[in-house]
C-alpha cells in the first residue's frame, strides 16, 4: 500500500517467515514499536488483547474503547484497529489464522458459535472478575511457554489451551438467564443465521423483509428477536453493517463515493450520500478527511 494511506493491512508472520500462530506480551511489542503508537491497520487473522497494567486506547473500526487492565479486546479478520497505550504496558497478545484452528481439529464454526469475535463495529472488551483472571492466566502462560519452547507437538499443545481460553471467555459473555431454555435457543439460532446472512447479503440486501424471508421468520417477529439480544433492531444491524463498509472502503481503496455507493447496492449516488449521512452524522469525504487529520 502507499505510505500515504493511513491504513494498511498485515499478514502472520514469525521471525520473517508466514506463521499461523503466533504470541508475544505488550512488553516485547511497546519495545519493538519503541514507545510509538501503531497506525490504524488490519489483520487477516484473528487476535486477543489482554492488558494487565496497561492503560490507553483502542480504536476498533472508528470506536474508542479504553484499554484497561483485565479488559480483554477480540479483534476479528478485516476489522480496522488501532492500539495506544501508556507508557510501559503489561499483558498478552495472542494471533492465530482459521488455519491455525482447521489444523488443530478445530471445527470451522468454533469461533462463529462464540459471542467474542464480532465482525460488526461494535466491539466491546470482555471485561474479566478476579476469578476469571484466576482461570485464564494459567491458559495464557502455558501458551506463551509452549509457543518459546516449541517442543514436540507444541502447536498442538497451542491449540488445546486456546481452545479452553475461548471457551471459558464465551462463558462468561453468555450469563443472561432466561427460564425458557427453548425460547434462548431458538433465539440466538435466528440471531446467529441472521448475522451471517446479513455478512454474505449486505451488499444486495437492504430491507429487513428479505432476511425474514431467508430465515422463514415475520419481520416483525425477526425485530423482536434482534432486539432482545443485540439491543438494536434487524434494520439498525443492517444498515451499521453497510456504513461499516463504506468507512473501510472509504479509507481503505481510491473508490470515489459514486463507486462504493454501487458496489454496497445503491443505484442512484445522491441516496448513498444522503443514507451515510443519516446514518453517520456527516458526508463521506467529511468522514474521510477527519481520518486523515
Amino acid at each position: 500500500m502507499p505510505e500515504k494511506d493511513p491504513i494498511y493491512s498485515l499478514d502472520l508472520v514469525f521471525n520473517g517467515s508466514p506463521s499461523q500462530f503466533v504470541m508475544k506480551t505488550m512488553e516485547e511489542i511497546d519495545q519493538q514499536m519503541g514507545g510509538i503508537a501503531d497506525n490504524p491497520h488490519r489483520h487477516n487473522y484473528y487476535t486477543i488483547i489482554w492488558p494487565l497494567t496497561a492503560t490507553g486506547k483502542h480504536v476498533i473500526d472508528f470506536r474508542e474503547y479504553p484499554i484497561l487492565p483485565n479488559h480483554i479486546f477480540f479483534v476479528s479478520p478485516g476489522q480496522v484497529h488501532q492500539i495506544i497505550t501508556d507508557p510501559k504496558p503489561t499483558g498478552y497478545v495472542i494471533l492465530f489464522t482459521a488455519e491455525f484452528l482447521e489444523k488443530n481439529s478445530i471445527r470451522n464454526d468454533f469461533i462463529s458459535n462464540l459471542r467474542l469475535f464480532q465482525k460488526s463495529d461494535e466491539t466491546p472488551p470482555l471485561i474479566l472478575s478476579s476469578e476469571m483472571e484466576l482461570i485464564l492466566k494459567p491458559f495464557a502462560e502455558q501458551i506463551l511457554l509452549a509457543f518459546w519452547s516449541q517442543k514436540e507437538l507444541y502447536m498442538e499443545t497451542i491449540g488445546a489451551y486456546l481452545k479452553l481460553f475461548l471457551i471459558d471467555c464465551n462463558r462468561k459473555c453468555t450469563s443472561n438467564p432466561d427460564t425458557n431454555t427453548q425460547n434462548i435457543e431458538v433465539g440466538k439460532t435466528i440471531v446467529k443465521n441472521f448475522k451471517s446472512i446479513v455478512e454474505k447479503q449486505f451488499t444486495e440486501w437492504h430491507q429487513v423483509k428479505k432476511y425474514a424471508e431467508a430465515l422463514n421468520v415475520t419481520p416483525n417477529y425477526l425485530n423482536e428477536v434482534i432486539k432482545a439480544s443485540i439491543d438494536i433492531s434487524a434494520k439498525d444491524f443492517i444498515q451499521d453493517r453497510i456504513i461499516l463498509e463504506a468507512k473501510r472502503m472509504a479509507i481503505f481503496t481510491t473508490k470515489s463515493s459514486k463507486e462504493i455507493g454501487f458496489d454496497l447496492g445503491f443505484e442512484d449516488p445522491s441516496h448513498f450520500s444522503k443514507f451515510f449521512k443519516t446514518n453517520s452524522g456527516q458526508s463521506l469525504l467529511d468522514f474521510k478527511e477527519s481520518i486523515s487529520n
